[in-house]
């Protein structure tokens, strides 16, 4: 047995570690490519600055140095923010096809919309994705595009150190007040005047935020020391996590939202007479992203992107700008009374509360001066009732038009000047090509202006000046259009030295794969051919054509938005061919079957879980579950929605005291099954003190919400370390190696199950069982080709198919489970079961259990089913090698289409859905992987230990 220990000593303790380590500096030098942010430049804009533009003459400079870049239009502006406030939130329902319960509620906002249209304004307002509430503040405040890597920090914002609308606010010695989100004093730390800052995490509580915003929001209007007010509500998108959008606290928060905005409104009102103190103050109600109906947010649908802004001057009068520079939508709402609504991008906001307020733009801003709005607080005029032919009135408009011709070029001046710099210090930036494209229609909008400037010193008609002033507008705006087009399209730059080196040292890691999977065979003596047969087996090309196809699939996005259902066809693809041998040799037909049924249910649960169409909010609960909410209104369906998951742990409580009747379970490991059975049992209770059947929510008055989850997690943290203890100390010779394998699995399936099972709602039970009938389904119909071998070294080898399969079901069941690879697929309430405040290491671990429980952990844990099940007592020598095939096929194939993936973003990175669609399946996946290399690692010394005891010494 010395080769037996020499082996042993080596390959199967280090090399999963070794894969470990490749895998994550592959996915670390690849990311540190692919996941760039664009350069910031540490350059900050200044009024002095605008001795440089073309757009000032000097006379005009000296004269006018007091007023920075543009002139004030107001004097104070107060922001109040509703998070993930949805476009239909505020649009009247008649722009609409279908009336939801959820339109119409905030009437404040519609009504003076109509009957105050020349200065109050609803706006469509469009983001750019991804729609993290974090990226999206800084989008708004900086006027630059988001970059995806910092979703990362979305649960631990940093503080933005680029030029943005804040810092130049303070600069130029504007008073900013902040209340609400706390995202606000992480992004700036050290801005605000005044600030009351609220822990925002915690999406189970809807109140917190939004009542601290209310107790200091009303008496702060009051005041007279701050010119910029920030209120930042997050009520909406906390109940829209947790209850969806069609829910009654969703429609509750929009009726509570409306009664403060007509208490703020009549506030400033009684404030804005002249000499009042909102004389001159613009409000502004606005979202910084939408939702889907779910509640969820973070990619590009429009749902997610298109949220609103309401906008609203007091000053008087205040007239609205000419139809000529936007194109509303115009709709009667359900008082017969016209509503306008234009659109409006969230790039722009930055550069336009700065024209407004004054103050320098954001020297890293592209946005462009947002016509409509700065009109509403910059002096305009209403022209819908003018005779055009009246040159009066295009003297007005003509003075206005002259203002705004003025912004612009300071605008496009200092876009242009970014562009340049960026161009000259990024290390890619843009391409030359680019560059000479837009130089050429900003040459084209200067060279335009000088000319229509001496134009307008020689002109004797006022009439002649209105086309001219229009020709010079388009030019200009033209030109800001077409760099926020560039930029969008190839913003983020690419080190593809990197990524290429990343990719290298991925491909090596399966190598490493391959050969290691190789020597064991060698050295054993195993192979994957057919009994009989010289050639590769029929299992072997099966399970390389399932996972290359699977694989290929990842490099269209249509395939990547229906991954669940392309990994269920190719599950269900597999169990035809098992039904061919169960048919060829007439056994385990019944196996053959129930597993075909089962991905039927899988299919359906997919159906249900995935679609974001699909997952509306009637099937989604508080307890993050879609089981009860789909029987919303039967009363039958109900019932058997709330008492079929109990049932279905109380057979899953059985099938694991069955397990201790055995004489096989023993010691610690009996005990740590026993504390699975109570969890299981608590569970239950759990659900039935939230359940909406008043008989079993009785409970609930003597329990506490939280206590139960509590219990559950310190019982699962006790049985892992009495499985660790176990795995040092615990000697069971009298066992077996194929009955110490099974009971010490079932030992730390259970251990976790309860866990995972609590977390994932009431479909977890339903998940688990399938689960189970999957997994025995699977060990059995790989016994069909098995039992026909009497060959040892036949035995020895781990068929491909099987664990093929095996992975293939963890995939459905991590779309089972209502997830998908996007951000706005974590089930944030998830995290918040059993506590109510927020701790980011804590909630980050139930987040993880919950998204990749029973795709990752219980497969992983579960594997040596697939060893143990298919042991002769005769063979004990071999089951570390069959438990290492296992384990390094399975690693195999999960880390062969992460390779793909990686391929598949570094072809795309170009591509209109990176962002929304690939990035996302690129970083659910590596997370997957390096979590999937650390549980075979661990799995791979608990069961290896486990087995220790029986291999012969001799």
């Amino acid at each position: 047995m010395e080769r037996w220990w020499r082996w042993r000593s080596g390959s199967e303790k280090w090399v999963p570690w070794l894969i470990l380590l490749l895998h994550i500096v592959s996915i670390l030098i690849f990311t540190r490519g692919f996941l760039l942010t664009r350069t910031e430049l540490p350059f900050y804009s200044h009024c002095s600055d605008a001795s440089q533009s073309p757009c000032f003459s000097s006379s005009s400079s000296s004269s006018n140095s007091s007023r920075c870049w543009t002139k004030p239009a107001i004097d104070r502006l107060v922001i109040i923010v509703l998070d993930a406030l949805r476009f239909d939130f505020v649009a009247p329902s008649t722009f609409f096809e279908e009336s939801k319960p959820w339109m119409d509620k905030l009437k404040v906002l519609q009504r003076l919309a109509s009957e105050r249209g020349s200065s109050a304004r609803i706006f469509k307002a469009v983001a750019d994705p991804p729609t993290t509430s974090l990226q999206r503040l800084k989008g708004l405040t900086t006027g630059g595009l988001p970059t995806f890597i910092d979703v990362g920090n979305s649960f631990g914002a940093p503080a933005i150190v680029e030029d943005n609308f804040i810092h130049q606010l303070v600069q130029n010695g504007k008073r900013v007040v902040m209340m609400g989100d706390d995202t606000w004093t992480q992004l700036f730390p050290d801005h605000f005047k005044k600030s009351f800052p609220y822990p925002s995490f915690n999406v189970k509580d809807l109140h917190t935020v939004d009542n601290g915003c209310i107790d200091h929001l009303l008496p702060t209007l009051y005041e007279e020391d701050w010119d910029v007010l920030i209120a930042h509500f997050l009520g909406v998108d906390h109940a829209g996590h947790i209850f969806g959008v069609d829910s009654t606290p969703m429609i509750e928060k929009l009726e509570q939202y409306n009664a403060i905005l007509e208490k703020v409104i009549e506030m400033l009102e009684s404030q804005s007479g002249p000499g009042g103190v909102h004389e001159n103050t613009l409000l502004l109600v606005m979202g910084d992203h939408g939702q889907t109906l779910n509640g969820d947010h973070g990619g590009g649908s429009p749902e997610e992107v298109e949220t609103s802004m309401f906008a609203m001057s007091f000053k008087k009068p205040t007239l609205s700008i000419p139809y000529e520079f936007h194109t509303p939508t115009c709709e009667q709402d359900l008082d017969g009374k016209k509503v306008c609504i234009s659109s409006f991008q969230q790039l722009d906001f930055a550069v336009t509360m700065t024209a407004l307020l004054g103050v320098p733009f954001p020297y890293g801003s592209i946005g462009r001066v947002n016509a409509d709005l700065y009109g509403l607080g910059a002096d305009t005029l209403n022209l819908e009732d003018a005779h055009l032919e009246n040159c009066q009135n295009q003297s007005k408009l003509e003075q206005w038009m002259q203002n705004y011709v003025n912004v612009l070029c300071i605008n496009s001046w200092q876009v242009k000047r970014y562009i340049d710099v960026y161009s000259a210090s990024s290390v890619i930036g843009f391409s030359h090509e680019d560059l000479l494209q837009i130089a050429d229609i900003y040459a084209q909008a200067e060279e335009n202006w000088s000319h229509t400037k001496k134009s307008l010193l020689d002109k004797n008609e006022c009439c002649d000046s209105l086309p001219v002033l229009k020709r010079q507008i388009d030019l200009y705006v033209n030109f800001l259009t077409s760099v926020a087009e560039l930029a969008r399209s190839k913003w983020t730059e690419f080190n593809l030295n990197m990524m290429g080196i990343g990719f290298g040292i991925m491909l090596v890691s399966l190598l490493v794969h391959f050969l290691a999977i190789k020597r064991v065979n060698k050295q054993y003596g195993a192979s994957f051919t057919s009994c009989g047969d010289s050639g590769i087996s029929f299992g072997l090309i099966c399970a390389c054509f399932v996972v290359i196809i699977r694989a290929s699939s990842f490099l269209s996005n249509s395939f990547i938005l229906e991954e669940g259902k392309v990994a269920n066809f190719l599950l269900a693809t597999t169990g035809f061919v098992k039904l061919r041998y169960s048919i060829m040799k007439k056994k385990m037909l019944l196996e053959a079957v129930v597993f075909l049924l089962l991905i039927t249910f899988c299919r359906f649960s997919i159906e249900v879980g995935l679609s974001k169409q699909a997952a509306t909010s009637q099937f989604l609960n508080e307890s993050t579950s879609w089981m009860t909410s789909i029987a919303s209104g039967v009363t039958s369906w109900t019932f058997i929605a709330e008492f079929v998951p109990l049932l279905v742990l109380i057979l899953l409580a059985y099938l694991l005291y069955q397990t201790i009747s055995s004489r096989s379970c023993r010691g610690i490991w009996k005990y740590v099954i026993m504390g699975t059975i109570l969890s299981y049992l608590l569970i239950a209770v759990h659900w039935a003190s939230e359940s909406s059947i008043r008989s079993l929510a009785l409970v609930s008055n003597v329990i506490g919400r939280n206590c139960i989850p509590q219990i559950i997690y310190a019982i699962g943290f006790g049985q892992l370390l009495l499985l660790a203890f176990g795995r040092q100390f615990n000697k069971d010779k009298f066992l077996d190696g194929k009955e110490n394998l099974v009971i010490k699995t079932i030992g730390i399936l259970s251990a976790w199950s309860s866990i995972v099972i609590l977390l994932s709602g009431q479909q977890g039970p339903l998940v688990a069982l399938a689960s189970i009938i999957g997994g025995y389904c699977i060990v059995r119909l790989d016994n069909i080709e098995q039992d026909a071998k009497d060959d040892i070294r036949d035995v020895s080898a781990v068929d491909p198919l099987s664990v093929t399969q095996w992975n293939l079901l963890a995939v459905c069941l991590f779309f089972c489970t209502g997830h998908w690879c996007a951000f706005d697929g974590l089930r944030y309430g998830a995290a918040f079961i059993g506590f109510d405040e927020f701790i980011l290491i804590r909630q980050a671990i139930l987040l993880t259990i919950d998204t990749f429980g029973f795709s990752h952990i219980l497969p992983i844990f579960g594997l040596p089913f697939l060893v143990a099940c298919q042991y002769m007592l005769s063979q004990k020598r071999f089951i570390l090698v069959r438990l290492s095939q296992a384990y390094m096929m399975y690693g195999l194939i999960t880390a062969a289409t992460v390779t793909v993936t990686m391929l598949c973003v570094t072809i795309h990175r170009r591509h209109l859905m990176v962002w929304g669609l690939f990035a996302p399946k690129f970083v659910f996946d590596v997370v997957g992987l390096i979590l999937a290399d650390v549980l075979i690692c661990l799995a791979s010394l608990f069961c290896f230990g486990q087995v220790e005891n029986d291999v012969p010494k001799s």
